[in-house]
């Protein structure tokens, strides 16, 4: 839903109207412009409330907006980037703290010799406007009236749901190949189309990806991933050819398709429509998005055709997991989501192979092998169903759901197994130097009650030493007790009722 545009303002949260009010104050006694600009205002025309950071462009130069901040009662003032002329606050405490960012009106120039612009603060609003990099994050809202400023239409593409450069897109992308990303990223995040013209200019600018950083790559690809809709982000990033400069590892899996051999086979499934579904189909977390993107990239690779004319892919688990793991290393991902990917990777398609026949131990070893993301590999082998017969992604549902059950299950059995006395009776009889009998049954009972009832805990063997000759010492005060009783009725006083 869109809001109207008077109450942007009124969209945010209290603690964010009320900082926005305080600063407009304090800026406007200045004599000073301030609007808030960036995704909060594309976000509240969204209807999208949420507590994010605060940015503001204004007319005041750095030196001058730090003193104005100051004023304001922020709890920390720092210098975000000098040549940029942005200064960062921080207001309140949590859960209600937040971050400002508050930058001087800039006009940039991009020489030819490198990516790095020339920054300039004798500019404008419309001029700090118009070297943004969508018209949906080129508008911006007075903080003291509401009154927005949209000198490319921002409004009129949100409502449309379009994402579109500003200006020249050409020109854009030139100033900052990592927009291309963006664009992608924001149709995957917001659900929007790619304007035309900008369509194409992602098309043509594709290869000057090569320029930025690997670590920004990865986390704009990471963003997209975690998408509402990411099916759309990926086809855009192929329809653009962004796929092939990004991730030339999985580009194969857009043009290697099963379907050229449907004639044949009598069947059509298309590698990349597939992995694109498992993706959707994944719950939205880093390591299971991205073993899902990745979990088939070994087909293209792998591919054979047997005698009977059924098409094979021996190995593509395997292959596919060292893939990925080279892939996210190549985008300098950290050492654990890089681990965890290609073990989703390399097991993606052992869950779908359970049966009731499986023993305990197999389900364990599997557990094993699985380690840390057990439940992220259950999950993806969940979405690993893109069957267009019901019946088949109902069985395979059941089949992942059981093994879950059975797991669990076998957990809970050692969690039980689990909840015995810290000492057992040969502990006993060396500790006290007593020969078996009733006495050891009641001792090491009333040490389980309490270990069930966590008053003790399994391994605290030296409670539970107090505690036995505690229970010891009633029995020998008490001549027609005994350490059984003595236990039973402890015991039975100390349970929750």
């Amino acid at each position: 839903m869109l809001v109207v545009s008077s109450k942007v303002l009124d969209r945010l949260t209290p603690s964010q109207r009320d900082l926005t009010r305080s600063l407009a104050d304090i800026f406007g006694a200045a004599g000073k412009e301030l609007h808030l600009v960036g995704g909060i205002v594309r976000d509240a025309l969204l209807g999208r409330a949420r507590l994010a950071d605060l940015d503001f462009a204004t007319s005041a130069q750095p030196p001058r907006t730090r003193e104005l901040i100051e004023s304001a009662g922020a709890s920390s003032v720092y210098l975000v980037g000098e040549r940029f002329g942005t200064i960062g606050a921080i207001f309140g405490e949590e859960p209600h703290r937040l971050h400002v960012e508050v930058t001087t009106y800039r006009r940039e120039a991009y020489p030819e010799a490198h990516r790095f612009p020339e920054v300039a603060f004798d500019a404008t609003l419309t001029d700090d406007l118009g070297r943004r990099d969508f018209t949906m994050n080129a508008i911006a809202v007075d903080s003291d009236s509401g009154e927005v400023v949209d000198p490319w239409q921002g409004e009129a593409d949100i409502a449309q749901a379009l994402v579109r450069a500003v200006g020249d897109p050409d020109e854009r992308f030139a100033e900052d190949p990592l927009r291309l990303l963006r664009a992608a990223r924001f149709v995957s995040q917001l659900g929007f189309r790619l304007d035309w013209r900008t369509e194409q200019a992602m098309e043509r600018q594709a290869s000057s990806l090569a320029r930025i950083s690997r670590e920004r790559i990865l986390a704009e690809l990471t963003l997209l991933l975690l998408g509402e809709y990411v099916d759309h982000g990926l086809d855009a990033l192929r329809r653009t050819g962004l796929l092939h400069v990004a991730l030339p590892e999985i580009e194969p899996l857009t043009t290697e398709a099963e379907a050229d051999l449907a004639p044949r086979l009598g069947r059509e499934k298309d590698l990349w429509d597939h992995t694109v579904r498992v993706v959707r189909q994944s719950p939205p977390r880093p390591a299971v998005r991205w073993a899902a993107l990745l979990h088939d990239a070994g087909k293209p690779l792998t591919r054979s055709v047997g005698l009977d004319g059924e098409v094979h892919f021996f190995g593509h688990e395997r292959l596919g997991a060292e893939l990925a793991y080279r892939a996210l290393g190549r985008l300098n991902a950290d050492r654990a989501l890089r681990s965890s990917v290609r073990t989703l990777v390399e097991l993606h398609g052992r869950p779908a192979a359970y049966d009731p026949t499986w023993t305990d131990s197999a389900i364990r070893r599997l557990a094993l092998d699985t380690g840390e993301v057990w439940d992220d590999l259950l999950d993806l082998a969940a979405a690993d169903v893109t069957s267009g017969r019901e019946h088949k992604r109902i069985a395979a549902a059941q089949r992942v759901d059981a093994l879950r059950a059975r797991f669990q299950h076998l957990q809970e059995q050692v969690e039980l197994a689990r909840l015995e006395s810290p000492l057992d009776g040969n502990d006993l009889m060396e500790i006290f130097d007593r020969p078996p009998g009733p006495w050891i049954k009641g001792v090491k009972n009333h040490l389980r009650e309490l270990v069930i009832d966590g008053a003790l805990a399994p391994d605290d063997r030296n409670g539970a030493l107090q505690i036995a000759r505690s229970l010891l010492a009633q029995e020998e005060a008490s001549p027609v007790g005994s350490a059984a009783t003595t236990a039973k009725q402890s015991a039975d006083a100390t349970r929750p009722r």
